[in-house]
């Protein structure tokens, strides 16, 4: 009987030795895309792919800021990076799982409804919310597409890291327009139909054309990020997104995230 037992208690052993995890890095405070309570679009993918992979889905959660690669999947701290805007550099990436884009964010009985380009008229006489992130050039497309119209006196910044005492950091830019305190905002596609929900008086528009001039897309296919030595890791990714490409889809429209279809070929090798 005791033999028994010590072979029954060995099995188990070896079991959880074997059992595997997919190691994620999360921001544990950035509603809609993860926090630390799983309730993220990300966090949703990520619980998706990791069933399909048979793995527990274990996070190492860092604030998105700058560093945050450079500390957590290039420091060794996890193996999979969501949200990545497919082929970053430094990173492979997997096949996109959406694309989205930069939409302007106007109330629907104002003056600035149906607002789509940065050369329409009436944004010389807006107050215009964009999202920065920092001083040293490195803004978001929007900021730079009204900096390069010398429109900089219409501009009101919200910080992309936004207040992280707040249970959502990114949601003032979206609340600022439907108080009035600015006329229209240029904002990432995804934080802004999560946000505008709460809001019946907004209505969104992508920023169009996708392109401002050869530097600034307007529009990110967004993937998942691995190391470069990591291959077999990205293909098993790639196959499970494809194969759950519909649940994804419908996690998207949940949580009210504008799509365009992805274009499965962008990848980094």
């Amino acid at each position: 009987m005791k033999s028994h037992v010590s072979i029954l208690l060995l099995l188990l052993a070896c079991t959880n030795a074997e059992a595997r995890e997919l190691r994620v890095c999360a921001d544990p405070n950035n509603l809609p895309f993860s926090n630390r309570d799983g309730e993220g679009f990300e966090n949703r993918i990520a619980e998706i792919v990791a069933k399909e992979l048979d793995a527990d889905l274990v996070y190492t959660w860092w604030a998105q800021r700058r560093g945050a690669l450079r500390n957590t999947i290039r420091a060794g701290k996890c193996d999979v990076v969501p949200g990545i805007a497919a082929g970053i550099e430094g990173l492979s990436t997997t096949r996109p799982y959406y694309r989205a884009t930069y939409v302007f964010v106007a109330r629907r009985d104002g003056r600035w409804a149906g607002l789509s380009s940065f050369d329409d008229p009436r944004l010389r006489d807006a107050t215009i919310g964009v999202q920065l992130i920092g001083d040293d050039g490195a803004n978001t497309p929007p900021a730079h597409a009204l900096a390069r119209r010398g429109m900089y006196a219409n501009i009101r910044g919200f910080m992309v890291y936004g207040d992280y005492a707040d249970a959502a950091p990114q949601s003032d830019i979206v609340a600022a327009v439907a108080d009035g305190r600015v006329d229209v905002a240029a904002v990432w596609g995804p934080t802004a139909g999560y946000f505008a929900r709460r809001f019946p008086s907004l209505q969104l528009a992508p920023v169009t054309p996708w392109l401002d001039g050869p530097q600034w897309p307007m529009t990110f296919e967004i993937s998942f990020g691995v190391r470069r030595e990591d291959r077999e890791l990205r293909r098993e990714l790639d196959r499970a997104l494809e194969r759950h490409a519909t649940a994804i889809a419908r996690i998207l429209e949940d949580f009210g995230v504008p799509v365009e279809s992805p274009n499965p070929a962008t990848a980094s090798n």
